[in-house]
């Protein structure tokens, strides 16, 4: 009895003490910094996480480009060595190419055009992009306003001679200037322009205010413009195999409080960034277009958004947008 008494203890004792299960991890990469309103949400939306999943699972947000660039976390949530990343519509279209379409320029000047198109093509994005093993999470980013070191710019003619930033693997900005003749394309990922910026690598670029001044790229630059072509979206990218290998129950917690969260992040970033904008007409010179000079850019977009549909993307795509955008106020 004696033996047996002692194997029941120790059976006991090692049921009580054994390790409970490790959490679920969900790594996510962004060049967000963590002190920035995109770091902040995350903050709150890890809490959440924690606190609904009784500590089960756990988000861990990598800030500050710990991962890389957009390109290079994509790549990484593909492989397996992250499960998702926060993205800008490039990075987003590295995942499903034709996203890059609803950043056409001149085509939504306003959120609620931008919705109206967002939503139209919704289903049929989110199915490309799970052929490719990814779910998409929608957001926004802010509104593009041209920024400049030391140069008023207008019109098209303006910016010959001068040194601009095309984002890496964007293919709009880089058709827009290769039709402005004596244009510098300097191609960047987010990361590098501040380097850049210090060593007067680049003299345009065109940013959301919000952007520009959390990455600290704005006491580099001395104009800002007041008008935006194109509204610049961005987004949660998420693996596909990744997220159907979360017990349900921890998928639907994962989820809920995503949808919370971006939610919250587009409300937050669409008032903080014409706060941002505010505060850089204080700092900087505001460059205001005329309506010749809003006319001058036209023909230069025009002529871009044809040349995108031959071959870049689907006209009945393009050709769907545009319908939309004259739709809408």
């Amino acid at each position: 009895m004696r033996v047996l008494s002692l194997a029941l203890c120790v059976v006991s004792l090692l049921a009580v003490t054994r390790p409970l299960r490790a959490a679920e991890v969900v790594s996510v990469g962004t060049v967000a910094p963590k002190q920035s309103v995109w770091g902040r949400t995350f903050a709150v939306w890890e809490e959440a996480v924690k606190k609904k999943s009784h500590d089960k699972l756990e988000l861990r947000i990598h800030y500050n480009g710990q991962q890389g660039d957009d390109g290079t976390m994509v790549g990484k949530v593909r492989s397996g060595q992250l499960d998702a990343a926060a993205v800008s519509s490039v990075g987003l279209s590295k995942a499903y190419k034709p996203i890059l379409a609803l950043q056409l320029p001149g085509l939504f000047r306003t959120w609620e055009a931008l919705d109206k198109a967002r939503d139209a093509v919704k289903e049929e994005f989110d199915k490309g992009a799970a052929k490719e093993g990814f779910v998409f999470g929608w957001g926004d980013l802010g509104k593009l306003r041209g920024m400049t070191r030391g140069a008023v710019i207008k019109r098209p003619g303006d910016l010959s001679g001068k040194k601009v930033l095309a984002w890496r693997n964007d293919v709009i900005g880089p058709t827009v200037y290769q039709l402005i003749p004596n244009v510098s394309i300097v191609p960047l990922s987010a990361m590098e322009v501040l380097p850049t910026l210090r060593t007067k690598g680049v003299d345009v670029l065109s940013a959301p205010a919000l952007a520009a001044e959390q990455l600290q790229w704005t006491p580099h630059l001395t104009h800002v413009g007041a008008e935006t072509t194109v509204l610049a979206i961005g987004g949660m990218l998420w693996s596909k195999k990744r997220l159907d290998q979360l017990p349900g129950d921890l998928r639907t917690i994962l989820e809920d409080t995503g949808k919370v969260a971006q939610a919250s992040l587009r409300k937050k970033i669409r008032a903080e960034d014409d706060a941002a904008f505010e505060r850089l007409k204080e700092k900087m010179t505001v460059v205001s277009l005329s309506e010749d000079d809003k006319a001058a850019w036209r023909p230069v977009f025009e002529k871009a958004i044809d040349r995108l549909k031959q071959g870049t993307f689907d006209p009945a795509l393009v050709d769907k947008l545009v319908t939309i955008a004259k739709q809408s106020p």
